[in-house]
Parts: C-alpha cells; structure tokens; sequence
C-alpha cells in the first residue's frame, strides 16, 4: 500500500513539477514543447500496450481477446464521451487564450477543468496497473504517465498567466490537477483489489483512455510545423519504455 501512495503522489507530483518548470519557461517555443510532449506520447504509447494492454490479455483467461479489445473501446468511449461534455485540451491551447485577458479567463479555467477531469482516468491506470500485483509494470507505467504529465504542467502556466490569473492561484489550479489524478491512482487501486475478477477488463480499459488521449489529443497537438521531429521524438519516447520494459524483465 506504501508503494501504492507514493507512486500516487509521484504521478499527481509530476504535473506541479511540470507547472514549476511552466512558470521559468513562460516562452517556451512551440517547437521545443511539440517535441516534449511527443517524446512524452511515446512513452504513455509504449506504457498503454506493454503495462496495460498486453497484461489484460495474460489475464483474461479463454475470453481474453474479447474482454481487451471490449475493454479498449469502453476505455475510449468513455473518453470520448468526458470530451463531448468538457472543452477538447488541444482547442483550449493557443493564441485564442492569450489573445483576451478577462474575456477568455473563463475559458483557461474551463481548460484547467478538463485537465483535472482527463487526469482521473490517467490516475486509474496507474492504480489498476498495481492491481496485477507486477511490481515493474506498474511502476513503468506510472514512470509512463507522470513524464507525460510534466509537459501538461508546463501547458497550463502560460495560458493562465496570460489571463491575468496571478501565479499563486495559478499554481493552486496546478496543484489540484495534480490532486486529481492522486485520487485517480488510488480509486483504481482499490476497485481492482475489491473485485480482482474485472482486473483484465480494468487493465483494457486504462489501456484504451491512454490510447483516446494519445491519438486524439497529444499528436495532433505536436504537429503544428515540425512533424519530422515530432515523429521521431514520440518513437524515442516508445523505444525508451521498450528498453525499459527489457531490463526490468
């Protein structure tokens, strides 16, 4: 259980890292920031299908093909559903935030709101991971969510700061994120231990919110100018997980 909560606090803690690194890179280019986060999408890519994904499967007994592939769509549409009541991350991000001082700070907590929300699922794949009792695949993947999470903390400073939200209440926006996917890890670490039978489908399904976030939000979000580079970094974040996964066997 000690493993469990500090591997929370080390997911949740990784996007106030990020909202610290966000408030000394104010002006951070967008081509700098494009490759972070599809060096980051790399990684929750590789962490999805090697931690979660190919797990569900060992788990699910002779029904394993279609508990994960049933799992991975429940995952996405759930997603995809969250997306339809809350503002698409990658539309929120931009000059049409920073254009606008009070007029759009609405809309920047609107943003910091669907961070929060699409933190949860983030943190119950952590948690879930835990559930299979694979020490080192839960760890990858928890390694998998919070280097991803770095580079959303450093998203949410600029376009608050730039709504003339002052950088204390700022980072308490960061931190409350950050809370949410803590809470996240631990929810799904306990609905896995009180019915260890969904575990494969809790598995999938974790596996299937990681792949929705991946595609839908964090690739086309790097692809603004350099999408050589962008390509590249996301398949160096993929091989660092791989080789990862490798020595910890």
């Amino acid at each position: 259980m000690e493993m469990v909560l500090l591997t929370a606090l080390g997911v949740g803690g990784a996007t106030v890292l990020g909202s610290i690194i966000g408030f000394a890179l104010k002006n951070l280019s967008h081509k700098f920031s494009d490759l972070m986060l599809s060096f980051a999408a790399g990684v929750m890519l590789a962490a999805a299908v090697l931690g979660l994904i190919v797990p569900s499967m060992e788990y699910g007994g002779s029904w394993a093909i279609a508990v994960t592939v049933a799992g991975i769509f429940a995952g996405a549409l759930c997603l995809n559903l969250i997306d339809k009541i809350v503002p698409h991350l990658h539309k929120m991000v931009g000059p049409d935030i920073e254009s606008h001082n009070n007029a759009n700070l609405s809309k920047v907590l609107l943003f910091v709101t669907a961070i929060g929300i699409h933190n949860l699922p983030e943190g119950i794949a952590a948690g879930v991971s835990f559930g299979s009792d694979d020490v080192s695949q839960a760890l990858l993947i928890a390694g998998g969510i919070a280097l991803q999470n770095i580079p959303e903390g450093i998203v949410i400073i600029g376009p608050m700061l730039a709504a003339g939200v002052t950088p204390k209440k700022t980072f308490i926006c960061a931190l409350i994120t950050g809370l949410v996917e803590v809470a996240g890890t631990l929810l799904g670490y306990f609905a896995v231990r009180v019915a260890s039978v969904i575990l494969p489908f809790a598995l999938a399904f974790a596996g299937g919110t990681m792949l929705y976030v991946i595609s839908d939000e964090m690739i086309p979000e790097t692809h603004h100018g350099d999408e050589r580079g962008a390509t590249y970094a996301l398949l160096v974040g993929f091989c660092v997980m791989l080789v990862s996964d490798f020595l910890l066997g």
